[in-house]
């Protein structure tokens, strides 16, 4: 590979990177943002909801971005919002403040994940780009694996508000790095669905905020904005999502599957630190070590799934996957207050390997038969339902534990919260029924 476009890939990972270990540091620091701000569950959670939500939103802006600005112009416009948001973090004097300032690092951070893989495609050849897609995977990998680690490291050292301000000097050297290596780019004239993300951003934003909060007049006003987008994406040539997608077979099981293991996922990453902290008196470090082996399970998966869908195809991957997830719920469900953490440990482990076989077969079922002028519109959309999902899911299951911990025993209170998670790894077994039968892989 030539030394200039590994220069740019280890440029811009260092930003991709923060961005995909921040979310996992923020799940850590929960416990002690919550008790720091004196703000209940219910109000903390916006910490990563607004951040999730914020990433959706600007997924399908970064297109028109590069074309827009060019390459350096684009990322270092995002880089500099991603930094503005973590000083605005770190300095939060209130529960409102740390979240619209996350707010503000989510814009940054859904601009740097789809420029990062649009700059380096780019540049790289035909024959390069197996490797560069590997390279790119390195952040997927990395991040969840690194990020409860570093957290609870920070948190229970110089304090919450360094998972934030340690991103600073390292987007410093990002942008110095991309200053010395990245191209300007080619400017082009580029069209911004602004309608449709004027309807869809304040959609989900609602949507949500009515779930949370029980609110029916809500979370009706949330559906009404999305049946506009609905309306609107269908008659536009050039939608922000282009739902048009949704008429094959293959990519609305695999877009709903991903929805719904993302729901499942934050059943482990966001709950599993809580029960830790809150039932077992573990630091942030301690939790954070704990739940490592869920990125470890995940990075396995990945290694090997391809060779499972070549072998046995697409289905029984998917189903073996989701039905892992299902498993791993179930068991979750049957938490108590002296649930050893070394057996939950092993759960984590093993519901990363089962996202991970998900994540595979979805991918391969969504890019295997698609058009190629097709797969920019498809990135886009199925990145944006990851991101809803996980929003979703944050929410949900939140709101569920602060209801249910009302009622019960604390630990009795999370045990009943993961029928969440159970019911939606239980659905994501329909979609998963739902591909054909087919030994198509994710294209390298």
């Amino acid at each position: 590979m030539p030394r200039g476009l590994l220069a740019l890939i280890g440029a811009t990972l260092l930003g991709v990177f923060l961005v995909q270990m921040d979310s996992t540091m923020v799940n850590i620091a929960l416990e002690s943002l919550g008790h720091d701000l004196h703000a209940g569950l219910g109000t903390i959670q916006w910490v990563g909801t607004v951040y999730l939500l914020a990433l959706a939103a600007m997924i399908p802006v970064a297109g028109w971005a590069v074309d827009r600005l060019g390459d350096r112009a684009s990322w270092l416009t995002a880089l500099a919002l991603f930094t503005a948001g973590s000083l605005l973090c770190g300095l939060a004097w209130s529960a409102p403040a740390l979240i619209a300032a996350r707010g503000v690092q989510g814009i940054g951070g859904g601009l740097l994940l789809p420029l990062f893989q649009t700059i380096v495609t780019r540049r790289a050849g035909g024959r390069q780009l197996g490797q560069v897609m590997a390279l790119i995977g390195v952040p997927l990998l990395l991040g969840p694996v690194v990020g409860p680690v570093l957290g609870g490291l920070l948190v229970d050292g110089p304090g919450w508000r360094w998972i934030f301000l340690v991103n600073l000097p390292i987007c410093a050297a990002a942008a110095w790095a991309a200053v010395r290596v990245m191209p300007a780019g080619v400017t082009q004239p580029a069209r911004l669905d602004l309608v449709g993300l004027l309807l869809l951003s304040p959609a989900l934003v609602t949507i949500v905020w009515g779930l949370s909060s029980r609110s029916a007049p809500l979370a009706l006003a949330g559906l009404v904005l999305l049946a506009a987008f609905v309306a609107h994406a269908l008659r536009t040539p050039a939608p922000a999502v282009d739902l048009r997608l949704f008429r094959g077979r293959d990519f609305t099981a695999a877009t709903i599957l991903m929805f719904l293991a993302m729901v499942a996922l934050l059943g482990t990453i966001l709950l599993i630190p809580l029960y830790y902290q809150q039932v077992h008196g573990l630091t942030p470090l301690e939790a954070g070590l704990l739940l490592a082996p869920n990125g470890a399970g995940s990075a396995l998966s990945l290694r090997y799934a391809g060779r499972f869908i070549d072998r046995f195809g697409v289905r029984p991957v998917a189903l073996t996957g989701a039905a892992l997830l299902l498993a791993v719920a179930l068991a979750f469900t049957r938490l108590t207050a002296t649930t050893s953490p070394w057996v939950l440990a092993a759960l984590v482990a093993a519901g990363g390997l089962g996202f991970g076989a998900v994540l595979v077969p979805a991918q391969s079922a969504i890019f295997s038969n698609l058009p190629r002028p097709s797969v920019p519109h498809a990135t886009t959309a199925v990145r944006v339902f990851q991101q809803i999902g996980a929003s979703f899911g944050v929410a949900l299951l939140a709101t569920s534990l602060q209801r249910a911990a009302l009622t019960r025993p604390l630990s009795a209170a999370f045990a009943h919260t993961f029928w969440w998670t159970a019911a939606a790894s239980a659905l994501a077994l329909v979609p998963a029924l739902m591909f054909r039968r087919r030994r198509d892989r994710v294209p390298a």
